[in-house]
């Protein structure tokens, strides 16, 4: 699966996204279309909402149609606030990046317990197709405390402990791109989840679903639909005035 990820060159998909946000469960449809090396993405989502993002171009910002007023294309850092609102993941991330992340092993982690935990449980039949199912189950699952060092950042505590960005900002009351006083005592999660599942399509070893749990309950769960792998995609669908864009 992992080697799939790496080797994509192109990619389109609709995404269903359930996520967490405080205690209700936010949910999103989103047609995505990835180019990769340059990377370049567009995504629409249900509301009309659209993102788009070209490695190279605009300072770096992201070019956003709010769908809402004032009914104007925005600049805006994908890593920003506004961008991050209400979402576990950055635009950068879309298609199966934070995936792969489950099962990378690095030596910035303090820990590779829980990549290392993933174990293939059988087959099942998942959206109409065939899949592998990978399951994570991981009780040792906990928050931790954890002293900033020295120009620590939300992202480098992130890879430390390979549990993502979001659960740092929302336990610690912290603003999206804070910088962290060195010597803050932070509540960390010592890995991603307590219960994973990976549904992976036997012909491509894409992934067909994602589902995390933490202590409390269901924490994220993605499914992707029409996936069409390595199909050249023209440079004209990442450009503003691409027929049918409102960006």
């Amino acid at each position: 699966m992992s080697a799939a990820i790496e080797n994509l060159k192109y990619l389109r998909c609709t995404v269903k996204a359930q996520e967490r946000i405080g205690n209700g469960i936010m949910q999103a449809r989103s047609i995505m279309k990835i180019s990769y090396k340059p990377l370049r993405i567009y995504i629409k989502n249900q509301k009309g909402v659209e993102v788009l993002w070209v490695a190279g171009q605009n300072a770096g910002d992201a070019w956003v149609y709010p769908a809402s007023f004032p009914y104007v294309t925005l600049s805006l850092d994908p890593n920003g606030k506004l961008m991050r609102g209400n979402q576990h993941h950055t635009a950068l991330q879309a298609g199966f990046g934070t995936i792969s992340d489950l099962l990378r092993t690095t030596g910035l982690r303090q820990d590779n317990s829980f990549s290392r935990s993933f174990r293939y449980t059988g087959d099942t039949v998942l959206l109409g197709r065939p899949a592998y199912v990978l399951r994570s189950v991981y009780p040792q699952f906990h928050y931790v405390n954890y002293r900033a060092g020295k120009n620590e950042t939300i992202s480098t505590v992130a890879e430390r402990f390979g549990c993502g960005e979001y659960r740092i900002f929302e336990r610690n009351s912290l603003t999206i791109g804070e910088k962290i006083p060195e010597g803050k005592v932070l509540q960390v999660p010592n890995a991603y989840g307590r219960r994973t599942t990976v549904c992976i399509d036997p012909k491509t070893y894409l992934p067909i679903m994602v589902q995390v749990d933490d202590d409390k309950g269901l924490y994220e769960k993605f499914e992707f639909l029409d996936v069409i792998a390595n199909q050249p995609i023209p440079t004209q669908e990442f450009t503003r005035d691409y027929n049918g864009y409102k960006l």
